[in-house]
């Protein structure tokens, strides 16, 4: 793996090919991986969370998912092949997984989202073994969530929830899920399971996801990504410029 230093983020220039094919080969021997993805709201929410950015740094895989942290590193010099977005790398790793016979544990949503996308995900995927799913609010009893998914047999964990609390939760636990690999996928389940549109593909290959994001909760999120693209915007003019 190519790995660089990018606005005080550690990240890996990976194609999404040899993402999977690095991810197969470690759980096909047994030991484990803990996957992240960064985007712009994370590289700049790393900026003023230590909790946040020491859960980014301590794992094994990161991927740059956003077009906006590509192009980005680009601007200021690094060699970065494509994006590789999370909620693609998780149908990549579902279908290597049917072929492979490596159970899954899909954790995270209502319960409603995360029982439909089980079902959708077993449709796409017929050989998939799902090892067992939960809805994503467990707070209060850890414990007993780790406690099933250690017990369910699964090889790979995918933990859709927001950030920061999935990185973090991923970073606490990950010695005692008893899974060879974990990724949090946010707001994938969502998407899979139908109740958010995800942008057209000229809009993904054009960065303007967010806006589509926008257009679809406009009182949510305008200035979510105001500000997160502001920021964003600012440290990579003071990393190209200033350093």
């Amino acid at each position: 793996m190519s790995r660089i230093e990018f606005l005080g983020a550690p990240m890996d220039c990976m194609t999404m090919e040899k993402t999977v094919a690095h991810i197969e080969q470690q759980v096909s021997q047994g030991h484990f991986v803990q996957h992240v993805v960064v985007n712009v709201a994370k590289v700049v929410n790393m900026q003023q969370d230590p909790v946040l950015a020491q859960s980014v740094k301590s794992c094994d895989i990161i991927n740059i998912d956003g077009m906006g942290v590509v192009w980005g590193a680009r601007f200021c010099g690094h060699e970065v092949p494509e994006r590789v977005a999370g909620v693609d790398l998780f149908h990549q790793l579902l279908a290597m997984s049917a072929e492979r016979d490596f159970p899954v544990f899909l954790l995270g949503a209502r319960e409603e989202v995360v029982a439909k996308t089980a079902d959708k995900v077993k449709h796409l995927y017929p050989k998939l073994k799902i090892a067992g799913y939960h809805h994503g609010y467990f707070w209060q009893d850890e414990q007993a969530l780790v406690d099933k998914v250690r017990k369910s047999g699964a090889k790979l964990l995918f933990v859709a929830i927001t950030s920061p609390k999935k990185e973090n939760f991923i970073n606490a636990w990950q010695d005692k899920l008893g899974v060879n690999f974990v990724m949090g996928v946010g707001g994938t389940f969502d998407v899979v399971a139908g109740k958010v549109k995800r942008a057209p593909l000229w809009m993904q290959n054009a960065g303007l996801e967010w806006l589509y994001r926008i257009v679809q909760e406009p009182g949510r999120m305008w200035k979510r990504y105001l500000i997160s693209n502001t920021k964003f915007a600012l440290l990579l003019l003071k990393e190209k410029f200033l350093k």
